[in-house]
């Protein structure tokens, strides 16, 4: 759907022309998996599968919400009603957002918002800050707020953490609202400093493919809570403040400090050495060696898997099979339990990995995968 037919769905909606059409875009993150709430590195790239929001203004401090992809009608909020985990609805991302602005003292007196995307939902894409972004961008720019992207970010980021109750990092926010077109954002996650590193696959003959595996996950429950309470108790023991202090020539020293509590070292293990991974695609991508990249996501799934403990059958059978039929790397990327893997190939490989993994789960009995191509895109925009 494009910026026409949203602008079209508002006037049916609500009987009158929006004041404008924001774009923002679901995510990949090609190599750095829960180190953003450990105030480490991470490598994300914006997709061209977009949440789109036309919106205007209102004065009578309500919200009316609609999505062209939910069943029923406008749902319409009081701001001055809008609390923390008092929705578990999809409304909760956008009413969460003007929740964040104005608890940070933005004067938002209210909006008329028609939503739609084409990011996958559950499928470690970041639908739900595509979602965040754009109305946050839509009201940024209405209401002549001056935020950075980053700041934007950082209010979608307490939106989904505080309001819909999700503890999310930074990471999925800070890619929707602040990557480019045909770059990787290198992104420290404690000072949010940012640098976009080239990454142009079809140029050099290769392509990254998104597999879904149409395993859905919900970053709300338990799991996610559990490995991010593990790691805080990791810095705890270690008396950092976050592992993001642990250097990965001391790594080992560390492990040995935390004794038998052999969870904890684990996910210490993986968030060390997972910042120490994105460090080296970065160096590599930088010197021009983007094919010895694949190696590092490989060597991120098995810490994905075996440290961190948050893949699954079809994410493994994904990277498994891929790599049997020649890709150059494979690894889940998202949350984990569910959700999506990429895969570096050849281009001329593409086809015949697609093959191999879509036969693979036919014969694993699993719903057949998702398979598209990445490419690097335009973050948060007004497109209308």
């Amino acid at each position: 759907m494009g910026a026409q037919q949203v602008r079209d769905g508002f006037a049916e909606l609500y009987g009158t022309e929006p004041e404008g059409v924001w774009a923002a875009p679901g995510r990949v993150n090609l190599i750095g998996e829960h180190t953003d709430y450990n105030d480490g590195f991470v490598m994300p790239f914006a997709l061209p599968h977009t949440a789109l929001a036309a919106v205007s203004r209102r004065t009578d401090g309500r919200l009316r919400l609609h999505s062209a992809d939910v069943e029923g009608g406008v749902v319409e909020l009081r701001l001055d009603d809008l609390a923390p985990e008092s929705d578990r609805d999809w409304t909760a991302y956008p009413a969460g957002v003007v929740w964040a602005l104005r608890e940070a003292g933005h004067a938002v007196t209210g909006a008329d918002v028609h939503l739609t995307s084409t990011v996958p939902a559950g499928a470690g894409l970041s639908s739900s800050a595509a979602l965040e972004v754009v109305v946050a961008l839509a009201l940024n720019d209405l209401y002549g707020l001056g935020l950075k992207g980053w700041q934007l970010a950082r209010l979608c980021q307490r939106a989904e953490n505080v309001y819909v109750g999700a503890p999310v990092g930074i990471m999925d926010q800070t890619a929707a609202a602040c990557c480019t077109d045909g770059h990787a954002l290198f992104l420290d996650t404690r000072d949010l400093s940012q640098k976009q590193i080239p990454f142009d696959l079809a140029a050099e003959g290769m392509r990254l493919l998104v597999v879904d595996t149409q395993v859905k996950h919900a970053h709300s429950t338990g799991e996610y809570g559990k490995r991010r309470a593990g790691c805080e108790k990791g810095a705890a023991l270690l008396g950092v403040d976050a592992l993001r202090d642990i250097p990965y020539g001391e790594l080992d020293a560390a492990l040995a400090r935390l004794g038998d509590d052999e969870e904890v070292r684990r996910l210490v293990r993986h968030v060390v050495t997972e910042d120490e991974r994105v460090e080296r695609v970065v160096a590599l991508l930088e010197s021009g060696g983007t094919r010895a990249i694949g190696p590092v996501l490989t060597e991120g799934h098995a810490s994905l898997r075996d440290d961190f403990r948050i893949s699954c059958p079809e994410l493994d059978l994904v990277v498994d099979t891929a790599l049997a039929a020649g890709a150059l790397g494979a690894r889940m990327t998202g949350g984990g339990f569910g959700g999506s893997a990429i895969v570096l190939a050849e281009a001329a490989d593409v086809d015949t990995i697609t093959k191999a993994v879509e036969e693979a789960f036919a014969a694993a009995g699993f719903t057949a995968p998702r398979v598209f191509e990445a490419v690097p895109s335009p973050g948060a925009r007004r497109i209308g």
